[in-house]
């Protein structure tokens, strides 16, 4: 074996519309790649069949799977390769793998909430504002000019 090994997980997302067989094919063949390369094969998940949020080659859904491997760089680089040839792969995406970490489908991760009773609908509390304060007249001091415009009037009067 050649380089250090790795710890990679690749996602892929196969057609729905190809045969199960040739699914099932795929992932022989990438399991065969990590051995030949001196790798350890770890898992398999079959995520089964999701809808897409936006149609990859004009289809809606695509059949997920996740395997888990440890390898060198080089078998990671062949395996990508062998994916992007074929046509049964949608997607795919390589990462290295946390340990420690359980990727998991979606929906096995959260089950679905259970609808909430119908409840009565609640006031909002009520908010106190408190007044804005008036606003207070505040004496001149005696001797003072009552205003800048009254002493200009003044002057021209004189």
């Amino acid at each position: 074996m050649v380089g250090t090994v790795t710890t990679y997980e690749i996602l892929l997302m196969l057609d729905p519309e190809g045969a199960e067989s040739h699914q099932d094919d795929l992932i022989a063949r990438v399991r065969d790649l990590v051995e030949k390369g001196g790798g350890t094969w770890r898992s398999h998940d079959a995520w089964g069949r999701r809808r897409l949020a936006y149609e990859i080659a004009k289809k809606p859904e695509g059949v997920y799977h996740l395997v888990v491997f440890e390898s060198a760089p080089e078998t990671l680089d062949e395996i990508s390769r062998v994916l992007k040839i074929d046509d049964g792969v949608l997607r795919h995406m390589a990462t290295r793998h946390v340990e420690g970490s359980r990727t998991s489908a979606p929906r096995d991760e959260f089950p679905a909430p259970a609808p909430a009773p119908a409840a009565a609908p609640v006031a909002p509390p009520e908010v106190e504002v408190e007044p804005e304060p008036e606003p207070v007249a505040v004496a001149a001091p005696e001797g003072a000019p009552e205003s800048a415009e009254s002493d200009t009037s003044s002057d021209e009067e004189e």
